[in-house]
């Protein structure tokens, strides 16, 4: 598939048509944060890395979230703000990927840690959850005044475009100067997503439980006057999930907890600012079903391809990415209005 498109034909998503393996949603979910793709685009990755600067948000009294800034070669066309997936990170292949073409493009690029995210477990004694919508919304508007390249875009992958979103629909009351919002796959009912995720093949339960699992004992020994996770080894993701959400938040349960965070439905109905969702009808983890539910409004683009899996829409044995294309030309129209 040729990356560079006019912009009088804009990419679709019927655009997106793989062959062979890369038709299998499992295929594509895996060799998204692969290390293939590490590998692949290694150089990009360190282009990145020796551009970028690191800063640290106070966005809170006792919060704190780290961030990178990464400047082009030449002025930029405007600054792009970019949320990984839960327990990803800036250093995720993907938003490494995203983020090394961004900036050869011409584009500032500002990639955000959550909360526990990285190497960030030291920096608040607070735990994450997804329903911390206002630490993450400060850290864009703190970046947008730091960093004041225009015009503002935003987006994030699965459980970064689901923050993504809600920072969008939030982006007045926060200041936040947004002029375009793109969402890659993201989490669209969280109830949805957890029986997803507990009915699909076993390796996504597995891949993610590890990571948790390593993220909590970085949170314990970081803070072991707190927090003791030995009961986290055991049990599965719900089991998890309702142990902290009964221990160290005060949802209740987990329902009250997973609908925190939902974006489904007429939830996005409100948002002002223009952009695009990016979903793949065979994603194994995020349900089209959602999708095709959402009430967005006409400056919303809803593009959902026939592949791609989860966050994966990789094109060929290149292992280049139609999602990357496909925002880098969204973004590219935008300035073009």
């Amino acid at each position: 598939m040729n990356s560079i498109r006019s912009l009088s034909t804009p990419m679709q998503a019927a655009d997106f048509q793989p062959r062979g393996l890369l038709r299998n949603p499992h295929v594509q979910s895996v060799l998204a944060s692969s290390g293939l793709r590490r590998m692949a685009f290694k150089e990009r990755a360190r282009m990145l890395a020796e551009r970028s600067r690191e800063t640290l948000f106070e966005v809170a009294p006792d919060a704190r979230l780290q961030g990178f800034h990464a400047l082009p070669a030449g002025e930029p066309l405007g600054l792009v703000v970019l949320l990984h997936g839960w327990e990803g990170s800036v250093s995720s292949s993907y938003l490494l990927s995203l983020g090394a073409r961004l900036l050869q493009a011409g584009y500032a690029v500002f990639r955000l840690n959550f909360r526990d995210h990285g190497d960030t477990h030291h920096l608040n004694e607070g735990i994450f959850h997804s329903c911390r919508i206002e630490e993450v919304a400060t850290a864009v508007a703190m970046a947008a005044r730091q960093f004041p390249h225009r015009p503002l875009y935003l987006g994030g992958y699965s459980l970064g475009g689901n923050f993504a979103l809600r920072v969008a629909l939030r982006s007045a009351e926060y200041g936040i100067p947004l002029d375009y919002v793109f969402a890659v796959c993201p989490a669209i009912h969280p109830p949805h997503v957890l029986h997803a995720l507990e009915t699909a093949p076993p390796f996504y339960h597995a891949y993610f439980m590890r990571k948790w699992r390593h993220s909590l004992q970085r949170k314990q020994r970081a803070f072991p006057e707190r927090y003791n996770f030995d009961w986290a080894r055991r049990g599965d993701m719900r089991a998890v999930t309702q142990g902290l959400v009964e221990r160290h938040t005060e949802f209740g349960t987990v329902e009250n907890y997973l609908n925190g965070y939902s974006i489904a439905g007429d939830k996005l109905a409100g948002i002002a600012v223009p952009g695009v969702i990016l979903s793949a009808a065979d994603d194994p983890v995020c349900p089209v079903a959602d999708f095709n539910g959402l009430q967005l409004p006409a400056h919303m683009e809803l593009q959902i391809t026939r592949y791609g899996g989860h966050c994966g829409f990789v094109t060929d044995a290149s292992l280049e990415s139609f999602a990357e294309a496909f925002v880098l030309h969204r973004l590219a129209l935008r300035r073009s209005v």
